[in-house]
């Protein structure tokens, strides 16, 4: 008896579900819309981008809006600064990091020589201990494949660096993406308005407080985490430069740029810190410096920028962002590593509301 109350009332809690708030028509819409996000994934990336672009300066334009000045002028003002900003700095930063990487390339040879000598009396205290292992192997498998390893990833690099405008297709990023950008920034408030227009009258309401927090979720990603990554890329880079580190530049650049991976930017930067200055310096004084650079890294990062610039919005745990970051690199490629975050930002808040909704349904409290 208690048993067919409870189907009962569980049956009718799935009906309410399915019938009241449209949720057949929902899933259906979804499903429609990553087959159609999967099926064109080669051609949306300058899109994709152009809107991130308009998402991210709307802000800025909005002001300029409460100043008197016509959506579109503030639009072309931002649309202009920007490309004063961000293009010359463009130009000169791919300019240092293609320098970066062909040093790299050149001079890791006697990086991995240098870093060899040091590890070799370790290797011989390790034999000591186990007569077994035979040194002689060891040191030829790091005299050859690991120097080999080395020049490999940054052949690997290079050609990524240079071929990666080719695989993304450089004139649709070039010559869509600003179009993009243009209209989103000009027109952000027309398509918002458009898109409350058409919501559900009944749920209107409900959904426009879930598009609410998914937008402080986004915002708190794509305005705070990306400037977050651009300081602490910026900070390392320079930093790593004055410690003396030839290569601080790049190590730089990757531990800004994956800084949006928890943990991972800061310690892959500080592994390959490490690894390079053993092998450039002969003294523990630049070690130490290294060591004291990523330290203030990570407390201006844990103290003041994340706090600042993100707080708690994102509101994402560590291994959720690197499922998400794998799954988009695997099913979208490039345009999934550049989603997957966001993407997983607004399932955390579908499912956050989604739980919300059950703990008062009957399903719950039955």
């Amino acid at each position: 008896m208690v048993q067919t109350k409870n189907n009962t009332l569980s049956q009718n809690a799935l009906s309410h579900l399915w019938h009241n708030t449209n949720f057949g028509v929902w899933m259906l819409l979804l499903v429609l819309f990553c087959a159609f996000v999967y099926v064109l994934r080669s051609v949306l990336l300058p899109f994709v981008l152009g809107i991130v672009l308009g998402y991210l300066f709307d802000p800025l334009v909005y002001k300029l809006t409460k100043l008197k000045i016509s959506r579109t002028w503030a639009t072309i003002l931002v649309f202009v600064l920007a490309l004063l900003l961000i293009v010359p700095v463009f130009v000169w930063f791919v300019g240092k990091l293609n320098d970066e990487l062909n040093l790299f390339i050149s001079a890791m040879p006697a990086y991995m020589a240098a870093l060899s000598k040091k590890i070799m009396p370790l290797l011989d205290r390790l034999q000591a201990y186990f007569p077994s292992l035979s040194a002689e192997n060891i040191k030829e498998t790091l005299s050859q494949n690991v120097s080999q390893t080395f020049q490999f990833s940054g052949k690997l690099l290079q050609s990524l660096f240079k071929n990666s405008m080719a695989i993304v297709n450089v004139l649709s990023l070039v010559l869509i993406t600003p179009v993009v950008a243009f209209y989103m920034m000009r027109d952000w408030d027309v398509f918002t308005k458009k898109a409350k227009d058409l919501l559900p009258k009944k749920s209107k309401k409900d959904l426009l407080k879930i598009f609410h927090q998914i937008d402080t979720a986004l915002s708190g990603f794509i305005r705070g985490q990306v400037s977050v990554c651009i300081i602490l890329g910026a900070y390392y880079a320079i930093g790593l430069r004055l410690v003396g580190l030839e290569l601080g530049l790049l190590i730089g650049f990757i531990a800004g740029i994956i800084s949006f991976i928890p943990y991972v930017g800061s310690i892959t930067g500080f592994v390959l810190s490490i690894i390079l200055a053993c092998s450039q310096f002969g003294d523990m004084t630049h070690i130490i410096a290294v060591v004291c650079v990523f330290l203030i890294g990570q407390f201006i990062e844990g103290n003041f920028l994340t706090p600042k610039l993100v707080g708690d919005k994102v509101g994402l745990h560590p291994v959720w962002v690197m499922f998400a970051l794998l799954s988009g690199g695997a099913l979208l490629g490039f345009l999934g590593l550049m989603i997957a975050v966001p993407v997983a930002a607004v399932i955390g808040v579908l499912i956050r509301t989604g739980l919300q909704k059950y703990q008062k349904s009957n399903l719950y409290l039955s």
